[in-house]
């Protein structure tokens, strides 16, 4: 069995967090969802806890930062293709989200990014895979 990884984030409005990335195609296991938290399916090994404050403040004894004023983390996602990228902004812009900054175009690589709701970076990207040189 692989390793798989859970993400945890803070926010600040559980079910406005949900509606969000409910909105860019999310989906979330009931299993892990209470009124304090939500498990985010984003693939078969890879999951984000969305957590309330209280919540999140039982797993670590430091301050919470506050994602509008720093950056403890970017969240990056690869995307399928430029197009899957812009829509995914898009998505995440109708739902209420905001972007930090324009598409980055390297040729091989396209990236694109948002800020969810709590201000959490979240980048998506497309590389090319013929540009990958296997080893």
């Amino acid at each position: 069995m692989g390793t798989k990884i859970f993400v945890n984030l803070p926010v600040k409005d559980l079910q406005k967090s949900i509606a969000f990335f409910t909105q860019l195609g999310f989906s979330f296991n009931p299993q892990f969802t209470d009124e304090t938290a939500t498990c985010m399916i984003v693939s078969e090994d890879i999951f984000v806890m969305l957590l309330t404050h209280d919540k999140f403040k039982m797993f670590t004894p430091k301050d919470i930062c506050d994602a509008t004023k720093s950056t403890e983390v970017l969240v990056c996602l690869s995307s399928e293709s430029r197009e899957k990228v812009d829509d995914m902004v898009r998505k995440a812009m109708a739902a209420g989200g905001s972007t930090y900054r324009q598409p980055q175009d390297h040729g091989f690589m396209y990236g694109h990014g948002f800020q969810d709701l709590d201000g959490h970076i979240w980048e998506v990207m497309y590389m090319d895979p013929s540009a990958i040189n296997p080893e």
